[in-house]
């Protein structure tokens, strides 16, 4: 079964930190990006997230948001969690990042 809380790390050297799930689902935690298009110091952010009932499902779906601290953006991740053979636990994830544009006349490039 797999289990959101702890320290999760991706292959572009990202990583982020969990907390434990509340009864409802939800968690908190912080994520220190390896990558950014901006040229300001990365900072670690914040991010909210929810979790499948953890004690329904043995590979549940989940979604978080993180607010970066060093850009005007948010990205929200939507994903779920994988368990191998052997008992590793691994998090596909998919995401779109929304940046602050100075107009609607430009909300057609704030997407990625």
């Amino acid at each position: 079964q797999c289990h959101l809380q702890g320290l999760w790390r991706n292959e572009l050297g990202s990583n982020m930190t969990l907390s434990a799930m509340d009864a409802a689902g939800t968690f908190s935690g912080s994520y220190h990006t390896a990558v950014t298009a901006s040229n300001k110091k990365i900072l670690v952010s914040p991010l909210q997230g929810a979790q499948q009932d953890p004690g329904a499902k043995s590979q549940p779906t989940f979604g978080f948001t993180v607010q970066w601290q060093f850009a005007d953006s948010t990205t929200a991740f939507v994903g779920q969690c994988f368990v191998d053979h052997r008992g590793k636990e691994m998090l596909e994830t998919m995401w779109l990042l929304r940046e602050e544009v100075p107009s609607r006349r430009d909300a057609w490039k704030a997407t990625r």
